[in-house]
């Protein structure tokens, strides 16, 4: 019997040893995250899923050593996309799908749609609002029964009775019922706190609120307040015993502005945002996710007959083209710029699209780059682990074919992928 032990630990010893083989990356530049100037030619050591050691120059590989050539590349981290909907994906059936495909068959396709995120680049994304779902992919990719990107959920969006995110709007009333705090929909403080606990307890990593109307929900109002300040604060306060951030909606001043003073950490969209919202977001350190993308692509989408409910074609019309000009104007102002697309609102894959969207709004390539890196990663709570290739960090890493200071849009085509060690895809 101990004869046979020894023959398979023998056996598996090579197996075990490959897991942890070094890997050397040749990065003709370097974007560390953190810097605000590029290096050139650096070689990265990765050792199961961290980055052991950053050398100047191309150190050769040893004996059992793994050589990745990323010598005509730019390499980054991996990229952090903190505004994605992995359950869905826009369409003309869209909005019937929820009365036709089941939980197993929505957590199929999410799981398509998490891969395809990951192959573009982004290695982490904060998913704002799905079924629930969404709880179950987390789950599934840390686990390894799935590939996809690090996932930080909100679960279920919370919202008002006949809000943005209230799942029945639009139903026919025999199918409406009345959703309460364990569907994510609240009337009162007391309300909000369960929600809160609810999300929680089925395992969110963090609130998400539409405090404003919105543009794709089955309901007239786009752009309206949606929460009492005294809902607000029970759901920021909860959220904070219960170690989440708040993520909040928001297109309409008055939303935004009760939403920034009860205490989110980012609001979305911002499509209607005053220099006073802008002010007070500088002032409690507000972040702003942009979701440019999204803007501009229901804007177009809107203008194909019967691509939305009729109820939605204004709001699209009217909302999307705004948050450019919104972009611009807030970030000129000095209000704090996080990346976020909406994935999802447009086909997945596409989330670097919004890189040149920052840049045409005024900020830096590398601003935009570390907007999708290291800033994020302070969202999170991850600084120690994400956002910036240093000693001792998760191995996300990334690349491109040439430059990204040059020209942003070498940010759409990834042609290396590295999550926690794992190469996913390579030139």
């Amino acid at each position: 019997m101990l004869k046979h032990f020894y023959i398979l630990l023998f056996l598996l010893l090579p197996l075990s040893l490959a897991a942890q083989q070094r890997i050397l990356i040749h990065a003709g530049t370097l974007i560390d995250g953190r810097s605000k100037q590029a290096q050139k030619e650096v070689t990265l050591v990765v050792e199961g899923n961290r980055i052991v050691e950053i050398r100047k120059g191309y150190s050769q590989a040893g004996s059992g050593e793994q050589l990745i050539d990323l010598r005509e590349h730019t390499v980054m981290p991996g990229l952090i996309d903190m505004h994605v909907h992995l359950e869905s994906q826009t369409s003309k059936d869209s909005y019937s799908e929820k009365f036709r495909l089941n939980e197993a068959e929505m957590a199929l396709r999410a799981a398509q749609y998490a891969r395809t995120t990951l192959m573009a680049g982004f290695t982490t994304v904060r998913d704002l609002g799905g079924s629930g779902v969404n709880i179950s992919l987390r789950n599934a990719i840390a686990q390894g029964w799935a590939d996809g990107p690090r996932i930080f959920t909100a679960g279920k969006s919370i919202a008002t009775t006949g809000g943005h995110a209230d799942p029945t709007n639009g139903v026919n009333r025999q199918l409406m019922g009345n959703p309460g705090p364990e569907q994510g929909v609240i009337n009162s403080p007391e309300e909000a706190r369960k929600a809160v606990r609810q999300a929680y307890k089925n395992g969110s990593d963090l609130i998400k609120i539409t405090a404003t109307g919105g543009v794709l929900s089955v309901a007239k109002d786009g752009s309206g307040p949606q929460f009492t300040p005294e809902e607000l604060t029970a759901i920021i306060e909860t959220a904070k015993d219960y170690g989440m951030h708040v993520a909040a909606h928001a297109h309409g001043k008055e939303g935004m502005k009760r939403a920034v003073l009860a205490g989110v950490t980012t609001i979305e969209h911002g499509t209607y945002m005053d220099e006073e919202v802008m002010q007070l977001m500088i002032q409690r350190g507000t972040y702003l996710v942009p979701t440019l993308t999204a803007g501009r692509t229901v804007a177009d989408s809107a203008k194909v007959k019967g691509y939305y409910p009729d109820v939605v074609t204004p709001k699209a019309l009217a909302i999307g083209p705004k948050i450019q000009d919104t972009f611009t104007q807030a970030y000129k102002k000095g209000v704090k710029i996080v990346y976020g697309t909406d994935a999802g609102v447009f086909v997945h894959g596409y989330n670097a699209k919004e890189f040149a969207l920052m840049v045409q709004g005024g900020m830096p390539p590398m601003e935009a780059i570390q907007a999708a890196t290291l800033v994020p990663a302070r969202i999170l709570g991850m600084e120690d682990r994400l956002g910036s290739i240093e000693k001792g960090k998760l191995a996300d890493i990334v690349a491109v074919r040439g430059n990204p200071l040059q020209d942003i849009g070498v940010m759409e085509h990834v042609s290396f992928v590295m999550k926690d060690g794992k190469i996913y895809k390579r030139p």
